[in-house]
């Protein structure tokens, strides 16, 4: 019987970093947006190149088994090079692999990572078997043994079978963790509905949370100053409408600026932990799934959660691989402990 049982992807990834990547940014009225550019036609010089295994069920795996609790994971791959090199690495980390589905007639996911000089990052992604989990895929049994599902990001033809899991889990009193992803959000908000009342937590980004929502988070004009708000408005209506039950908490992050969540009654605003940037990548999924972890350790203690993930968030991201800097719950509470000014704040609902 695990604690914790994750589904979402698994990839091998191939970090690629240039220093003549270009950050180029593109503003209207309504919005402002970067992209990463190189000169086209141009042969790019590399400055480092490594190989990692990622993919959110992958890493939030490794993190909460990191965190103490006795994981397992379910995600799909092909039986090749890259696939070896998945489990291999999971064996490592004390994941239980029983629940992996292997299907030799298609292909292990696979990601090139192009990393700027800022940290910041551009994924070219081939889904492969991660985008063809099916419903009798499922180990069901080892589900409702557990005591969490954490559901991670999930596309192509696997996101079909978020609604049964989801539901399965809560009607066997399963704790439901979604992290929902573009591609389950794209379905629309009523698809996206009937996984939702079955989750106790759950975890987007701004962008994520405005596609989902569709609201829009407004600009400072001459005569309104949002941006001198704790929490800007448009950020608790999306709040608002992704809670519709009320064991529900909610969360939404954003990037630089911090994280925010919540419950019914109060608003959470948590800033980022101070610390060095290498590379963004899997600083999500480290956010996600310790905000879930803490959730439980501190017997549901919101704020104290937020600053719990994002300490982890910050140590994930100050080296160059997803998993290769996260940290223990010691580690995290000693990094806190030396840090008594870094806190959380509230306001009424």
């Amino acid at each position: 019987m695990c604690d914790i049982i994750t589904i979402g992807s698994a990839t091998m990834d191939v970090f690629v970093e240039s220093s003549e990547a270009n950050i180029v940014s593109v503003c209207t009225k309504d919005k402002s947006s970067e992209f990463m550019s190189y000169p086209y036609g141009a042969k790019i010089e590399i400055e480092d190149f490594s190989s990692q295994v990622g993919g959110g069920g992958v890493n939030t795996a490794v993190n909460f088994a990191n965190l103490g609790f006795n994981t397992s994971a379910i995600f799909k791959i092909g039986k090749d090079v890259y696939s070896e090199g998945i489990t291999n690495f999971l064996k490592d980390k004390n994941i239980d692999l029983s629940n992996t589905i292997q299907d030799p007639n298609i292909s292990t996911g696979f990601s090139i990572i192009l990393v700027s000089f800022q940290g910041d990052r551009t994924v070219l992604a081939h889904r492969g078997a991660n985008a063809l989990i099916k419903k009798e895929d499922i180990n069901f049994d080892a589900i409702k043994n557990a005591k969490f599902l954490y559901i991670a990001p999930m596309n192509g033809e696997s996101t079909k079978i978020l609604d049964d899991i989801a539901t399965f889990a809560h009607e066997n009193n399963v704790y439901v963790c979604f992290n929902a992803g573009s591609s389950s959000i794209k379905k629309g908000f009523k698809y996206l509905t009937s996984i939702l009342e079955d989750a106790n937590i759950v975890v987007m980004n701004k962008e994520e949370a405005s596609l989902a929502t569709q609201i829009q988070v407004r600009p400072d004009t001459r005569d309104v100053k949002y941006s001198e708000e704790l929490i800007h408005p448009d950020i608790k209506e999306m709040c608002k409408k992704l809670r519709i039950r009320e064991y529900q908490a909610i969360v939404i992050t954003d990037g630089s600026r911090g994280a925010y969540a919540y419950d019914g009654k109060q608003f959470y605003y948590c800033p980022i932990f101070d610390g060095p940037v290498v590379s963004t990548l899997g600083a999500g999924d480290a956010f996600a799934s310790t905000f879930c972890a803490a959730l439980y350790r501190t017997d549901k203690n919101i704020g104290k959660s937020l600053m719990y993930a994002s300490v982890n968030s910050a140590a994930a991201v100050s080296e160059f691989g997803a998993t290769q800097g996260l940290l223990t719950f010691e580690q995290i509470e000693e990094r806190l402990n030396s840090h008594p000014e870094y806190t959380f704040q509230t306001i009424d609902a």
